[in-house]
Parts: C-alpha cells; structure tokens; sequence
C-alpha cells in the first residue's frame, strides 16, 4: 500500500513527462475538434439559428470553459439537449431575445456554483434526467427528418408528426426534386456514418463517424453539384457576432421568457452535472468538482449570451471522445476551441460546402443516442417498475406537451416515491482502523441524503479499503442506490478495496424482504 502512494504521488515535472502530456493532449484536442465541428453546425440548425451562433459557442466552450472548468477532461459546447428549446423559444419571441435569455441563465448558474448547491443536481432521479434526454432525443429525430428532406420543421414533436405527410409529398412533384437529392445525400450520410462505427479498423479508431457522414454527404453533393441547401455562414465570423442592446435585455421582465431562463439554467445545469458524472466514470483522475464546473457553466453561458451565440452544457460525446483519445489535462478542450476558431476564421468557405441534410443525419444519430433504450432496461432490471415508470411519463409529456412540463411531472413521481420515507433520516457512523474505514448506514437513503452522503464518500482517504454496511437501514430509493453503486464502482477501478456486506440479521432479513431495492442493490454489489 505505501508504495502505491508513492507512485500515485510523484510529481510530473520532468521534461519527458510534461511534453508527452502535451502530446496526448494535442492529438486529444484534434479528435474533440473533429467531432465537434458537425455537432456545432448541426445543432445550429436543430435549434432554428445561424450556424454561426454554434461555432461561437464552441469556441467558447473550449477556450473560456475548457480553461476553468471543474471537470478535468469534460468538454463543453452546445448540446442536442438544449436545441429543442431554442428551436421553440426562437420560434416564439425571435433570435435576439436569445443572449438575454442566456446571460441571465448563466447568471444563475454562477449563483448556484456560490452557494454550493451543485451536489444537489445530482440528487435528482437519474430516470427524471435520462427520460428528459429521452424525450428530447424523440423530438430532435422528428425534426431532423424534415431537415434530412430539406424541409423546414416545426416546433413541436406532435406538430413534427402531422407535418411528415407533407414533407414527404415534396419528394414525388414532377419527376425529381431539390428534396429528393436532399434525402439521397443525407441518407448516404447517414449509412457511411453507421457503416464506418460498425466497422471502421482499428488503426482508425480515433475518426469520428459524424465527421466521415458529413465528409461523405459533402462530397457526394460538391462532386455532383447537386442544387441543395448548403451551410450559410458569415463572411467573417465577427459578423456572426450580435450583441444584444438595452432594449432586449428589457424583455426578461415578459413571463414567458423568464420561465425560459429558469428552464435553461437548470436543464443545462443538470445536463452538465450528468455528463461530469459519466466523464469521472470513464478514467480514474481528477474527480469533478461540482460547484466549479457550475460556476464555469455559467461564466460560458453569459459570454454567450453577450456574442449572440447557443447556450453550452458540458457534452459526454466530445468529452468520451476526448478520453479515448488519451487526453491528460483540461490544455485537449482548450486547443479544441483553438482549431476551431483557426477553422472559421481562415477556412469559413470549406465549411460552406457542408449540406444541412448530411448535418441533420448526425443529430438523427445523435438523438437516437440520446434516447439510450439500454438505460430503461438498466432501470427495470435493478430499480424494477416504479422507476421505469417514471421515465415513461417524463418521456411521454416531454414529446407530448412540453419539456417544463414533462420534467416537472416526473420530478413529482419520483418525490411521491419516497414521501413515505422522507421523515426517516440517513444517519452514517464512521469509524477507521489501521486496516479499513467502516461505514454504517442506518435509516432511510433516498435521494434528499445524496448530497451529504457523496460528500462524506468523497472525502475518504484515498486508497483506504472501505467496508459498507447496512444492517438497520430501512429503504433506498433507486436514485441514492445508483449513486451508491456508482461510487463503489469508481472506487474498485481505482484500486480500492471495497466491501459491501449483506445483514444476516433475522430483522434486517425482514427489511429487505419489505424493500426489494435493497435486496437489488446487494445482489449487484456482491456481483
């Protein structure tokens, strides 16, 4: 054990080390940068802006997050989450509400990161948050099959639904049509896009789909010199910049609007808070630290807002790639937004060759990931039916009625589960040895405990093996249950010992046989 902490404690200063982590983070930084360039254009379009508005929020997230995030190796950007709100908000009150819209969301953001309540994000059902991405996943494919068509969409998903037959009928006037080359070129993108991650070779592991899809679509409608719509951008990106007057910022007074801030502060919020969680997940570094990320969110959001570009969460699929691709410090998702200013301002014609359709066909891809059907199946097998449930109707009403709305409900499912308990509190006894640190939970665990609980987790010293036991704990709801189970699963691939003790008790038998969650939980952590 010591000599483990020796090693984990060297310092890299030397030469060798420092310039192969810069090398890691350089070839790191050029992978993110090729995945996020269609997302930044396509996101654009999903959310009814310039694609202008996408590539500054890009650079932002990498120049300006990138540099003071609390998430080591997260990268942020606009996200797919966020563009079905934009699409409707930009719909309903125009493109220059939009940076008040985000400067005050980013302000809250900052506030939230102040009083330290970042943790409490993460207290909220993972079957809330994963039937919200679910729901918008639905309606970004709703309306990018409209877009693949080179149609316009709506702003709803049931509106997106009645609008297909018409759509389609453009495709069939007169012999063939602008829509119908638009749907053959995105559909090929769409093909060598599933095509090259389902086979691509090892050697070139590293090249992101998207951008092969979009390759592919760009040649086939250059080559041909097919009369589709093609990205619009700014003969300088300068021009792409609006920066909202007095009078805008006026119009935060109006209800509508301000639900909007609310909306986008905390959906972005938790959709930055759930990516860190799977970022720390994926490699065994730096833990995330909560409360500044929140605080960095918001700095990036209020930049935004001030440019006239999208808002920016932290995003898992520029932040997985960046960890495949070995990235060692937060210096990959700086240089990322490097290469992607370097690109618009001296090569915007080569993006200008770019088909909206081949676009539209990543965000296809990338709401179909979103919805994450291996997740409801992760839910049913260990949290059984109630969770489920919930995600279902978060997911229904999401398409249905309204994101607010939707996530609104599901929030009150998941309270109404555990109203019985909440007057039960979590109580942990701790107690550490020369050979292990104890913990003892008794109570109730559910979700109001996960804060406190992380906290406590969090702050054990490292390496020490950790022995868990719940002879007198009385429920776990499914949210402290995957928290929990996260927790253990982080910490065994980091090295430590983790032992997690099932009661042999007569009474405790009881308890568990009253509560399946419990029984569940065991069964994995055994497992």
């Amino acid at each position: 054990m010591a000599s483990d902490n020796l090693i984990q404690h060297v310092p890299a200063s030397s030469g060798g080390r420092s310039s192969s982590t810069f090398a890691a983070d350089f070839a790191s930084s050029v992978v993110v940068f090729l995945v996020a360039i269609p997302l930044c254009l396509g996101i654009a379009v999903a959310s009814g802006v310039p694609v202008a508005m996408g590539l500054i929020s890009g650079i932002v997230g990498g120049l300006v997050v990138g540099a003071i995030a609390g998430s080591p190796l997260q990268v942020s950007g606009p996200a797919a989450g966020l563009a079905v709100i934009v699409f409707g908000f930009v719909e309903q009150y125009g493109v220059a509400a939009l940076g008040p819209v985000l400067v005050a969301a980013g302000a809250i953001q900052i506030l939230a990161g102040f009083l330290r309540i970042g943790s409490w994000f993460r207290a909220i059902s993972p079957a809330v948050v994963h039937g919200m991405l679910a729901g918008i996943g639905i309606l970004i494919i709703l309306g990018q099959i409209h877009v693949l068509m080179d149609s316009k969409p709506a702003a709803g998903g049931i509106q997106n639904v009645v609008a297909i037959e018409g759509s389609v009928e453009k495709l069939w006037h007169d012999g063939i049509t602008t829509q119908t080359l638009a749907l053959m070129v995105g559909v090929a993108s769409l093909l060598a896009m599933i095509g090259w991650e389902k086979f691509r070779p090892a050697k070139l592991k590293l090249v992101p789909g998207a951008l092969i899809g979009v390759a592919f679509g760009t040649l086939l409608a250059v080559g041909f010199a097919l009369p589709i719509a093609r990205v619009n951008l700014p003969a300088s990106l300068l021009d792409g910049i609006s920066i909202p007057g007095a009078s805008d910022f006026m119009r935060l007074t109006e209800p509508g609007i301000f639900v909007t801030v609310l909306v986008i502060a905390i959906i972005a919020s938790a959709e930055t808070l759930l990516s860190a969680a799977a970022v720390d997940r994926m490699h065994d570094g730096e833990r995330t630290k909560y409360n500044k990320e929140l605080f960095a969110q918001g700095i990036g959001n209020g930049i935004c807002g001030m440019l006239g570009a999208l808002p920016i969460t932290g995003v898992i699929v520029r932040s997985s790639a960046n960890i495949q691709a070995g990235a060692k410090t937060r210096l990959s998702a700086v240089m990322h937004g490097a290469w992607v200013l370097a690109l618009v301002a001296l090569l915007p014609q080569l993006l200008g060759v770019v088909p909206l359709t081949a676009l539209a066909a990543v965000l296809l891809v990338t709401g179909w990931r979103l919805v994450s059907l291996h997740h409801v199946r992760h839910l049913f097998d260990q949290h059984g039916w109630v969770p489920v449930g919930i995600w279902f109707a978060t997911v229904s009403l999401v398409v249905t009625q309204d994101l607010l709305i939707g996530v609104g409900v599901g929030l009150a499912l998941s309270i109404a589960e555990i109203v019985p308990y909440l007057r039960r509190r979590l109580h942990i006894e701790t107690a550490e040895t020369e050979d292990e640190i104890y913990l003892n939970l008794t109570g109730a665990a559910t979700a109001k405990s996960i804060p406190a609980l992380l906290n406590l987790l969090e702050k054990l010293p490292a390496s020490q093996p950790v022995r868990l036991t719940a002879p007198d704990l009385h429920y776990l709801d499914h949210t402290c249950a995957e928290t929990i189970s996260e927790w253990v699963q982080r910490e065994t691939r980091a090295g430590r010992r983790v032992i997690v003790e099932y009661a042999s008790s007569e009474s405790s038998e009881r308890h568990h046989r009253v509560d399946p969650q419990l029984r569940r939980f065991y069964s994995e952590a055994a497992a």
